[in-house]
């Protein structure tokens, strides 16, 4: 243990692997070679269509050899937070970001629930600071945390005076949350108060988003006017004493005692600075989305609060344990080496979806499988939310950085910019023993200066110092910098999770969502950031290397995934084959490597008491599955491939949130959760004309309307069967060919689909096939 003294702050210990899983692996892994073997030896007695196999074939292989090493080495945390203040008398400060874009796609609502989640933490409420981002300069987004941080200063102490676990206010008031049965004296009257104050709270939301079509962009909301042309904003909305005390009577002073029994924010039950920033744009300047947002946060925190650490979350993803801080800390603080812990990363995890998750957002095979796998090597992947980050190594300091040398580092203007305040912070990046000031609005005019839209003209902002630029998957190229420079990561999953967020509830948002993560990865990888790069020239290790390349090539998967599933129909129509006969023994590799894989994901889903149902759906809808595979992760790769050749660049799409539902009384959406949803947009073009093109083989194949063989061995019923496979997974578009509304494909869709179905049909006729010799 990496802590000398007798009571622990962490531990890392390796995972057990279950006997049968190792088996299953090694087992799919040889006949994979047998697989390969077998094609090449016989590759000269067939043609393309053989080879195309081999191809695809060889590109699923690589891809289980690099999961392998993945998930080799599987370790887990153990953290001990009631051994922290005994370990740390005086706990480091920690600056919280949270980001929002788009007030219409983002309601303010779920960005107040996030807000107040962190705002409540099991921490002393005088080393937290939280800082919004606020990208879409919304006036709703401002109202609603300044109305937030009044019902803060009763919330808060609430939670902390009761120990109350689940602290989004949304989340504890819901309809399936249960009072405790040993309620203590005044509890039942407080709860009453303070499930009315935050009814009271909504709709004053509700009320300003209903006006926000006659809003008044003048007086304090005429910066307001133009969310792509705007300066800077920032407003400290922490309360004064005096305001708390006018608050106070708005709502009963008695209540207001008996829940506000310290009222000096010194004391834990006090409530963290709030502070709203609206970074400056200019319509002709490049912000560079969200990793240009994160750096503003990171220089206005630097020159206000200036903690050593730093937590970022997106808007929707709440503090589930109420002891997450504490944990990141013991992870931070436990090891004896820095280089241990750049950052500590919780895994995405997600509240209320949809009862056997059929848009696959449940990554639970990756939760069991490839986070423990990444923690075993250099450490987890920067999920870009839920990730406790050190100040120091964001802002580009190298392990061998000391005390001693980090003001020569920071003096340099190359680096941070012509900020004397920041300079000076910087250069005390790595002291654990900072309070938060209990004024902040001295320093508003120096956060204004470092959140200018020209302020990292001319220095390493984005490339070497803060979140880096070149990739709308900020996240990934960020942390691997990090990596690179020798640091290491570490995972918290804690019990109960340490973040929830919400989940895309809909078919065309988690499409939108996928395009754009594939899109961002695949721009890392055809870059100078490419992993291999900085493991030949920098400090990335090998294995950490290939961690990261088995995620950039996500989306280049879509493209084997895509011949192979083309091959069971052109073989049918062509009357061609590319699987052994029935009659021939090599067809027992194919069908073993296809049932080993099934079972080997269908014994996670049962053994942790999932239904088969959701295991289906991962398989349909799951990051490899079928429809994604030839719908957001092939656009993902035409994307990207515009734009290395300078057709288009790529667009950051802000991923839709849904508002909270304040009733169940909509039958219709729960009757119709979890079914496909379609619109003309291009992303359903490939899945449909792939359905039309395997329905047409199978109707050419039972019907007997194949040409004659040329010489070998026509389709049989390999062939056959691989098509009803793939009809199967693409079961929600046969659904929709027949669906109304918004349920229902698209005629222009259809058309199009149909279209390229027999230009394929065309395109199988004119190509010759060989004799078999």
């Amino acid at each position: 243990m990496a802590n000398s003294q007798s009571l622990p702050l962490c531990e890392k210990t390796p995972l057990k692997i279950n006997t049968l899983q190792r088996a299953q692996e090694i087992a799919i892994l040889f006949l994979f070679i047998c697989l390969l073997v077998y094609r090449l030896l016989s590759l000269t007695d067939h043609g393309f269509v053989w080879l195309l196999a081999f191809l695809c074939e060889s590109w699923f292989t690589f891809n289980w050899v690099l999961t392998l090493i993945i998930q080799w080495t599987p370790v887990e945390y153990k953290t001990y937070p009631q051994n922290l203040l005994q370990q740390v008398p005086e706990l480091p400060a920690v600056d919280m970001f949270v980001t929002t874009a788009d007030a219409e796609l983002e309601p303010p609502i779920i960005t107040v629930n996030t807000v107040l989640s962190l705002l409540a933490v099991d921490y002393p409420s005088h080393k937290l600071a939280c800082y919004v981002s606020d990208d879409g300069c919304s006036p709703l987004t401002l109202y609603s945390l300044t109305e937030a941080s009044k019902f803060a200063q009763f919330w808060v102490p609430f939670c902390k005076k009761y120990n109350i676990q689940v602290r989004p206010p949304f989340r504890y008031f819901s309809g399936n949350s249960k009072l405790p049965s040993d309620n203590p004296v005044g509890f039942l009257q407080e709860w009453t108060k303070m499930k009315d104050e935050y009814q009271k709270l909504c709709q004053k939301i509700e009320v300003a988003v209903q006006n926000l079509a006659t809003l008044d962009f003048s007086g304090d909301y005429v910066d307001f006017a133009d969310r792509r042309n705007h300066p800077t904003i920032i407003k400290v909305l922490s309360l004064s004493v005096f305001e708390r005390l006018s608050f106070q009577s708005l709502i009963g002073i008695k209540f207001a005692q008996v829940i506000w029994e310290n009222k000096e924010r010194l004391s834990n039950n006090g409530v963290p600075h709030l502070v709203y920033v609206a970074r400056e744009k200019r319509s002709d300047q490049s912000h560079h989305h969200k990793a240009g947002a994160m750096n503003v946060l990171t220089r206005v925190s630097g020159v206000m609060t200036n903690a050593p650490f730093m937590l970022n979350v997106d808007c929707d993803m709440y503090a589930n344990n109420s002891k997450i801080v504490l944990h990141a800390m013991c992870l931070l603080l436990g090891f004896k080496h820095e280089k241990e812990g750049a950052f500590v990363q919780c895994p995405q995890m997600f509240y209320d979806t949809l009862k056997d998750d059929p848009f696959g957002n449940q990554l639970v095979l990756p939760l069991k499988t490839s986070w423990p796998g990444f923690a075993g090597m250099q450490g987890p992947l920067y999920a870009g939310t839920g990730c406790f980050q050190r100040r120091k190594v964001i802002y580009g300091f190298s392990l061998i950085d000391s005390e001693g040398n980090l003001r020569d580092v920071a003096l340099d203007k190359e680096r941070f910019g012509n900020s004397t305040e920041l300079i000076e912070s910087a250069t005390h990046t790595s002291s654990e023993k900072i309070d938060h000031p209990h004024d902040l609005s001295s320093a508003v005019e120096a956060a204004n200066q470092v959140a200018g839209s020209s302020y990292e003209h001319s220095t390493l902002w984005g490339t070497k110092v803060g979140w880096v630029y070149g990739s709308v998957t900020e996240d990934i190229l960020t942390g691997m910098k990090i990596h690179a420079r020798g640091w290491k990561s570490i995972l918290c999953m804690p019990d109960p999770p340490g973040f929830m967020g919400s989940a895309p509830s809909s078919s065309h948002v988690m499409l939108t969502q996928r395009k754009r993560w594939v899109t961002g990865l695949l721009e890392i990888l055809f870059s100078k950031n490419n992993p291999i790069f900085a493991t030949l020239y920098a400090k990335l290790e090998f294995r950490q290397c290939l961690a990261y390349t088995t995620v950039l090539i996500w989306g280049l998967n879509s493209i084997p995934d895509l011949c192979y599933t083309i091959l069971p129909a052109y073989c049918i129509i062509t009357n061609s084959h590319f699987l052994p006969k029935v009659k021939e023994p090599a067809l027992i590799f194919f069908v073993a490597v296809f049932l080993m894989k099934i079972l080997y994901t269908l014994r996670f889903y049962l053994g942790f008491g999932l239904s088969i149902k959701q295991w289906w759906n991962h398989v349909r809808m799951g990051p490899s599955g079928k429809i994604p595979y030839v719908t957001a992760s092939l656009f993902g790769v035409v994307t990207l491939a515009f734009k290395l050749l300078g057709i288009s660049e790529v667009a950051f799409e802000v991923t839709q949130k849904d508002q909270y539902s304040s009733s169940s009384d909509d039958q219709e959406d729960d009757v119709n959760a979890g079914r496909f949803t379609f619109d003309e947009s291009p992303i359903f073009v490939p899945a449909t004309t792939l359905l039309f093109v395997h329905f047409t083989a199978l109707a050419m194949g039972l019907f007997g309307m194949q040409p004659p063989a040329h010489g070998a061995d026509g389709a049989g019923l390999g062939e056959m069967m691989c098509c009803v496979w793939v009809v199967l997974c693409f079961w929600p578009f046969l659904k929709g060919l027949f669906g109304k509304g918004k349920y229902g494909i698209p005629m222009p869709t259809i058309f199009k689909s149909a279209a390229l179905a027999l230009l394929f049909m065309h395109f199988c006729g004119r190509i010759p096939l060989p004799l078999r010799r």
